[in-house]
């Protein structure tokens, strides 16, 4: 393989071809930075998160193809990953796992000493989520946790602090993470029940739809209280609304369960992201708390 192969092969693995992953993760953690911020946070800062955010996801995709390299090849939507097609041995993959991690930890190295200590438990969540699978009847819970650790962290970096609003924001991001990992698991689930490995779908059997939009609704619910706290304004309830619409429209997707339509729901949670941090930047841009 000559270079140009081995980088290519390197991004897939990264999955940086598919950059829902990285966007999923960017969308919760700007929630927080603006926030912590009330508004436009310091440049240093969004840049710095914005960068380690590309760099973790990608150390996760890693480590999740390392340690589902004995399952990818009996999947049908992962069969042609580079561990999975024997492209990538498992010695490089965890050199450029901990290269990526390495380089994420550098990056915040100039922020403050409770952000550099929060680090610690995101990346052993990042590592060690993709063995849930193994043992964990909803890991998509245990996703939830470490994808919303960009809110702490956030807050972290902007005020030096982690006031209640943090854990609220970060209860209502694991609602919403579940509910799309959840569709997500759909898609594979005729491949996972024949493996045996764990996902929500599987737990939640019949009420598996179900379940996604109970998990959206009490997103929705939770970010309307954390705007009555924050007393925000028209901008980001109408966010919350057109957010709504479009989780609405997620369960037309999902409701017959047809696993195309059920990747097409999870890529949809893009733009429900995207219009709650609109709402939240626009409220903040506008109104001037």
């Amino acid at each position: 393989m000559n270079i140009a192969d081995r980088i290519r092969t390197y991004s897939q693995l990264m999955r940086l071809d598919k950059p829902i992953g990285i966007l999923l993760l960017l969308w919760p953690m700007l929630w927080g930075l603006w926030f912590a911020a009330k508004g436009l946070p310091d440049w240093h800062i969004l840049f710095i998160f914005v960068l380690g955010t590309v760099l973790m996801r990608s150390a996760g995709c890693v480590i999740n193809d390392f340690a589902d390299r004995e399952i990818d090849p009996y999947v049908e939507r992962t069969k042609n990953r580079p561990m999975a097609a024997g492209r990538v041995s498992s010695k490089e993959a965890l050199l450029l796992a901990a290269g990526l991690s390495g380089g994420a930890f550098l990056l915040i190295l100039p922020l403050n000493q409770l952000t550099i200590l929060l680090s610690v438990p995101a990346l052993f969540l990042a590592g060690t989520y993709p063995f849930t699978k193994r043992f964990f009847a909803m890991p998509q819970a245990y996703l939830g946790i470490a994808f919303s650790f960009g809110i702490p962290m956030a807050f972290a970096a902007q005020t030096d602090s982690l006031p209640m609003i943090t854990g609220i924001l970060m209860l209502a991001n694991l609602f919403w993470v579940i509910a799309y990992d959840t569709a997500y698991a759909m898609v594979d689930k005729p491949d996972d029940l024949k493996i045996g490995i764990k996902t929500s779908a599987i737990t939640l059997g019949q009420f598996d739809v179900l379940g996604v939009m109970v998990c959206h609704v009490c997103f929705i619910v939770i970010m309307i209280v954390i705007g009555q706290w924050q007393q925000m304004n028209l901008a980001y309830y109408a966010g919350l609304v057109v957010a709504a619409g479009l989780i609405a429209y997620q369960y037309t997707l999902i409701r017959n369960r047809e696993r195309a339509l059920c990747f097409k729901a999870f890529l949809h949670n893009n733009w429900v992201g995207l219009v709650v941090f609109v709402g939240i930047a626009l409220d903040f841009l506008i109104f001037q708390h």
